[in-house]
């Protein structure tokens, strides 16, 4: 079994009249892999479709060599999936719910129980694994959310927003056990989150979705070898007329909420006309940097910026 066999080809999906999905073509690669894209972008239904839980209106594909189609009860056996809504049963503690789980996924009762116990030290929930679910806080349900997740041992899992609702170190400690599990586990990750930070700390690879329909797809240090240069700007006087211009120029232009202007430059154009058409437009330059490419500028760059 091949655990880089993720594939789809011509993938289609409607909501009634309402596109989802409108022929995306993948071929992902092991590892850590990042799903981004604004809402309505179709991940979480390109998701559902990997995990079977919804057929495609058209196209076909493969996760670790089982049909999208026909083998659904297969993927799920080998498929690990931490959805971004809390999934707990209430009146249970986290061993039993663990192992339930396990159980679910094909497990014999014994070794489920066993696993349980095993992801449960590894995810840090050891101290609190036979207490009641109700009473655990969101760090530690999004750390039961990722046990039950693996306890199964599966080849390839699926992370809806998993660093959902957690402070700067709750994030921190989920991304290290998200790498731990793609580096050391020999388990493939697919990543869903509107946190590119964290897309970018955690995988090596992204996929972006827009309106159903794949935008970009690539190792992120590939991608962020982009054909624009990225500029970051402070300017003074007359600051829409010199957005304006440069727009005009060919340039997309993007203005952050403390007021810099970050300037994607097409390779044909050339950097110093960037001061003649502030020059033209009566605006004050008093910041002027060339900035290294992120994977929020290549998001920006890709979907678009408003």
């Amino acid at each position: 079994m091949n655990v880089e066999n993720v594939e789809v080809k011509d993938l289609h999906f409607n909501y009634g009249k309402v596109k989802a999905l409108a022929g995306v073509n993948l071929k992902l690669p092991g590892g850590a892999i990042g799903l981004l894209g604004p809402n309505g972008a179709g991940k979480s239904t390109l998701i559902k479709i990997l995990l079977g839980f919804l057929s495609p209106d058209k196209g076909e594909g493969l996760v670790l060599g089982y049909d999208i189609k026909k083998q659904q009860s297969s993927i799920r056996r080998y498929v690990g999936y931490m959805p971004e809504s809390d999934c707990l049963i209430p009146g249970m503690d986290a061993v039993s719910f663990t192992s339930y789980l396990g159980e679910l996924s094909g497990m014999p009762r014994t070794e489920a129980m066993k696993r349980a116990h095993e992801v449960l030290f590894y995810v840090g929930l050891e101290e609190s694994r036979y207490r009641n679910l109700e009473t655990y806080s969101s760090g530690m349900k999004q750390r039961l959310k990722l046990a039950q997740a693996i306890v199964h041992d599966p080849k390839l899992i699926f992370l809806d927003e998993p660093t959902s609702g957690l402070d700067p170190r709750g994030r921190i400690e989920i991304l290290d056990l998200i790498m731990d599990i793609s580096q050391k586990k020999d388990i493939q990750v697919l990543i869903s989150s509107h946190i590119l930070s964290d897309i970018e700390s955690a995988c090596s690879y992204v996929v972006i979705l827009n309106k159903g329909e794949l935008a970009s797809q690539g190792k992120i240090s590939e991608l962020k070898q982009i054909n624009y240069s990225l500029y970051e700007i402070k300017a003074f006087e007359n600051v829409e007329r010199f957005i304006d211009g440069l727009s005009n120029y060919g340039c997309k232009v993007e203005q952050t909420p403390d007021k810099l202007i970050k300037v994607y430059l097409p390779p044909e154009k050339n950097p110093q006309d960037i001061i003649s058409i502030a020059v033209e437009k009566k605006t004050q330059i008093r910041h002027f940097v060339k900035s290294q490419t992120s994977l929020e500028d290549i998001f920006a760059e890709v979907v678009g910026v408003d």
